[in-house]
């Protein structure tokens, strides 16, 4: 075999938060020799984005709109995006509830919908146009070998086998990991015993920019806006059911999906009239023991992987991918000047732990606030739903909690990077 390809950082992982991570750190330092290795192949950033209603979709915070804003990217995103103006929360078989409301925050909007093909088409215009990232795909890690100053990676790519060396290797390939498990890398598993079901509603009445998180005692249901205005009446549905029963209410009929739907929602959108294609997938809170070693970060949900209904998992990961940018930035400015204090390479373990110093505050936040929503408002128990209750009633009487709650919701509690 030929001597390895050499590289500063090495991405494993194709996917929105590995695109997202390459086209950060090449903005960051256009010196950095930097590959991206994906196992499926690409798609072509050329095909034409055909809106459709079955498309899925991802909700983008406050926070992640002005990450991707400093990448330039934001005004092209925005073409197709549905703004969240104001975010609804309430508890079935419970007056009141609270609402977050871009005035009240003084922002132009809370967040923001988009169609996931729509912002994977985006990301990887702007990685196509990125001199600074070389891509293997479809292209399979078959190995990683550890080594003094970071890792050696053979790689595989239809008959062709090579390797790669690189300082650091960024692994963003996924809840369920075959690098992470090749190297012994655990995760701490909590098995929330349900699914999500997840499918695109129409409904009478126009949501008015409007997100809701609904909670009931089978577990938490969110409406995220679709749609490219504030009178549309689409929004995308993740609805929490107890995994039991996941497959009996996905074989439902039309009439009958919606009618249960129905029950579960109220009457705030009027009528459900139509649903699209449905589907599931378990739920589990998915942490890793180790984010950083020597030579190597997880990224994405192969660093935390979060229940869906808050809408964190994306946005937090982002938020990790800005600030390691930033701390790998500053390391190469001190091995540039030298001196004895200075990192050797940018993967050394002092450098990464610096940079999880840095994210674990945002980290427990996030992670906390989407377990404790899932666990407390899951439950039947009487206790449990009197005390949400008056948890529902403190947020409009106490201004310092709303505002808590408001801050976590736009993606703005932790610590801002700079990039």
């Amino acid at each position: 075999m030929s001597e390895a390809k050499p590289y500063d950082l090495v991405i494993v992982g194709g996917g929105m938060v590995g695109v997202s991570l390459a086209l950060l750190l090449a903005e960051q330092a256009s010196a950095w020799r930097i590959a991206l290795v994906e196992t499926f192949a690409m798609p072509s950033a050329e095909a034409i984005y055909q809106p459709s209603f079955d498309a899925r979709t991802t909700a983008l915070s406050l926070g992640t709109i002005e990450i991707l804003q400093q990448l330039g990217l934001w005004g092209q995103l925005s073409a197709h995006h549905t703004p969240i103006h104001k975010v609804h929360v309430s508890d079935r078989g419970h007056f009141g509830g609270s609402e977050i409301c871009r005035q009240q925050e003084g922002v132009e909007l809370l967040g923001a919908v988009v169609a996931n093909a729509w912002l994977g088409r985006v990301l990887l215009g702007a990685l196509s146009a990125c001199a600074g990232v070389d891509i293997y795909a479809p292209a399979t890690v078959a190995k990683l070998s550890p080594k003094q100053r970071g890792s050696v990676l053979q790689l595989q790519q239809g008959d062709e086998s090579f390797a790669l060396s690189s300082q650091l290797v960024l692994l963003a390939d996924g809840g369920d990991s075959p690098l992470s498990r090749s190297l012994g890398l655990e995760s701490v598993v909590e098995d929330y015993y349900q699914s999500a079901i997840i499918a695109n509603v129409e409904f009478e009445q126009p949501h008015n920019g409007t997100a809701f998180e609904r909670f009931t005692e089978d577990g938490p249901l969110a409406l995220l806006p679709l749609g490219e205005g504030p009178k549309s009446r689409r929004s995308a549905l993740v609805w929490t059911q107890p995994r039991a029963a996941t497959e009996q209410i996905l074989a439902l009929g039309e009439a009958e999906f919606l009618q249960r739907l129905q029950h579960s929602f109220g009457q705030r959108l009027g009528r459900f009239t139509k649903v699209g294609e449905r589907s599931s997938y378990p739920l589990q809170l998915k942490i890793a023991r180790e984010q950083v070693r020597s030579g190597l970060v997880l990224m994405g949900n192969a660093a935390h992987y979060l229940h869906p209904v808050a809408g964190q998992g994306f946005n937090l990961a982002l938020r990790d991918c800005a600030v390691l940018v930033e701390q790998l930035s500053g390391a190469q400015q001190q091995i540039d000047r030298g001196g004895a204090n200075a990192p050797q390479y940018l993967g050394e373990l002092s450098v990464l732990q610096q940079y999880l110093d840095k994210q674990q505050l945002d980290q427990d936040l996030t992670v906390g606030f989407s377990d404790s929503i899932v666990r407390l408002f899951s439950s039947a128990n009487s206790a449990k739903q009197a005390g949400r209750a008056l948890g529902l009633l403190g947020l409009e009487l106490l201004p310092g909690a709303k505002k808590i709650l408001a801050q976590q919701t736009m993606g703005l509690a932790g610590r801002k990077p700079r990039i």
